[in-house]
């Protein structure tokens, strides 16, 4: 059975950095699904039809995992974009294929989102929901956006945390949500290197020593 593990978590809880430390040490591929939405938020801001449904939708058919350039869409604005095309069913529809097709790969892969062990991959055999207090996820993506140069206040990155969160749980489309079956791990108090011992650990524990 291909190994295909499941990470999911709000905004800045650390998953990213996880996920692609894990596919890293398993040499399997990974997919950051955020950067689709991503990705159509960005078509939609450049274009100026954010609040079109159908422009969204239309942007998310014709995504193309090749050309993903996850530098061009780690700002704030992308984010908050992101967040609001994917609470539209047609958008996450749309995606639905092209995410099940990448953990559908021989020998399986490592995905990380908000919804990947509750409907992407619900049968995968690892799950992770990583999470951390609001505070502290905050600091962290203040740091990563002061390091990119970006122009912004750790109060109004907060904000911008507690206003994702609400919008990613409270959607009624494949809302972020932990699966009953998934370990979670909060990195309020862990570094790097804890977090990802503990969940290389569950990894084993949770694929049989694969």
């Amino acid at each position: 059975m291909p190994l295909v593990i499941a990470i999911d978590g709000p905004a800045a809880s650390g998953k990213g950095t996880l996920a692609r430390r894990i596919a890293q040490t398993l040499d399997l591929p990974h997919l950051d699904t955020g950067l689709l939405y991503r990705a159509v938020g960005a078509r939609c801001l450049k274009d100026g039809v954010l609040e079109d449904e159908a422009a969204s939708l239309a942007a998310a058919r014709m995504l193309d995992l090749a050309t993903l350039d996850a530098d061009s869409l780690r700002d704030a604005e992308t984010g908050a974009a992101a967040s609001i095309v994917a609470a539209r069913p047609a958008v996450r529809a749309a995606l639905l294929d092209l995410q099940r097709a990448f953990a559908a790969r021989p020998g399986g892969a490592v995905l990380d989102g908000r919804d990947i062990g509750t409907v992407i991959c619900p049968d995968a055999p690892v799950k992770l929901f990583i999470t951390a207090a609001p505070e502290i996820r905050a600091l962290r993506r203040y740091k990563e956006l002061l390091g990119r140069g970006a122009d912004v206040t750790l109060d109004g990155v907060l904000a911008d945390i507690r206003e994702r969160d609400a919008r990613d749980s409270g959607r009624a489309s494949a809302p972020l949500a932990k699966a009953g079956d998934a370990v979670e791990i909060d990195t309020s108090d862990l570094g790097i290197e804890e977090a990802f011992a503990a969940a290389m650990e569950i990894v084993r524990l949770k694929s049989g020593g694969r």
